[in-house]
């Protein structure tokens, strides 16, 4: 399928659930309960790239790879750096993310507009181009890690940032996840401007990382006080996004606050993550340490994503009053239950 209305009209006409499929990087949440598959591949076009602009508009079957390396020959950059790569549509149904949140936020801040495929064969469009939208709803923002549970997002507006030309990362090394929270936390609160701020903890020993990009990288780097400087430093924050990702064990992506930072770090056997957001990848060895985690950091999120063992929820508990939003939601979008069904907690 290579267009909008055609991925539109399968919904539409289709007998039970669909499971939507792009790249299969992220296959997280629930296992899907529909034989009947749809897969954006072939949307895969990059429609605009408005350079003067710093913006894009991009097919959701676009790889992350490809779109990088268009975007690279004009010294641009989509400020997203997730590990795993996917396709564009993937990454704005998981809202998924890397170090550079710090800086440029949520994936949900970088997109401008969507256009989805919706269940009863219409296709609607939020953003700058509105062709038709839908009353009451942002899209863009409702649609970025809805997991294709509300319908299938077909097309992209993204903003765009100009690529980082040099990076120097500072580094402090700490044996105490206490003491690693409250410097992150004390680095958070201070008026710099780091590209990214993140922590790392195994095995009782940690880092504080801070990236800054530019041509006087090194020069901040070394005024952020830690241990060391590194000026070629792909390696460190390619080990930072590989550990969002485990090949062996459970991944947890716990939301807690700045101030509960302390408290994730002590619970993790490991764990890496946004240090001014307070956004953890938690990596656990079975479903035990799900359960502890979760148990330990009450009320805080948490999340499975790799690893999935069985018997585990990978939402964990909701409130009565979230279920309820959810549902009204799913019912105003897909009363029938065709997209996804079973993946997301309605």
């Amino acid at each position: 399928m290579r267009s909008a209305s055609e991925i539109a009209a399968a919904l539409r006409d289709a007998q039970g659930g669909v499971r939507i499929r792009g790249a299969g990087t992220r296959p997280w949440g629930r296992p899907v309960e529909a034989g009947a598959e749809i897969s954006t591949a072939g949307l895969d076009r990059i429609v605009e790239h408005n350079v003067g602009d710093l913006t894009a508009v991009v097919q959701a079957g676009v790889t992350l790879a490809r779109l990088r390396e268009a975007l690279a020959e004009h010294g641009q950059m989509l400020a997203v750096d997730a590990p795993g790569g996917g396709t564009i549509g993937g990454l704005v149904a998981t809202a998924d993310s890397g170090p550079l949140r710090h800086r440029y936020h949520a994936v949900r801040d970088l997109v401008l507009g969507v256009e989805v495929a919706l269940a009863d064969g219409t296709v609607a469009r939020a953003g700058s181009k509105v062709i038709k939208n839908v009353a009451g709803y942002d899209l863009a923002k409702l649609f970025t890690g809805s997991y294709g549970t509300l319908g299938v997002i077909t097309e992209v507006s993204l903003r765009l940032h100009p690529a980082a030309r040099a990076t120097a990362t500072a580094v402090g090394r700490f044996d105490d996840a206490r003491t690693l929270a409250r410097a992150a936390a004390e680095l958070a609160a201070r008026p710099v401007e780091a590209d990214a701020l993140d922590v790392f903890w195994e095995s009782g020993r940690g880092e504080l990382l801070a990236r800054f990009a530019g041509g006087t990288a090194a020069e901040r780097a070394r005024d952020a006080g830690l241990d060391e400087v590194a000026t070629d430093d792909d390696a460190l924050w390619e080990r930072q996004r590989a550990a969002q990702r485990s090949a062996e064990g459970v991944v947890v992506r716990v939301s807690t606050t700045v101030s509960g930072l302390a408290d994730a770090l002590a619970a993790a056997p490991r764990a890496v993550g946004r240090a001014a957001l307070g956004l953890l990848w938690v990596t656990v060895p079975d479903a035990d340490g799900v359960l502890a985690l979760r148990e330990r950091l009450a009320p805080a999120p948490c999340v499975v994503l790799d690893g999935l063992p069985e018997g585990v929820d990978p939402w964990g508990e909701l409130r009565p009053a979230e279920l309820a939003l959810m549902r009204s939601v799913k019912a105003r979008f897909d009363p029938l239950g065709t997209c996804n069904p079973g993946r997301f907690v309605v």
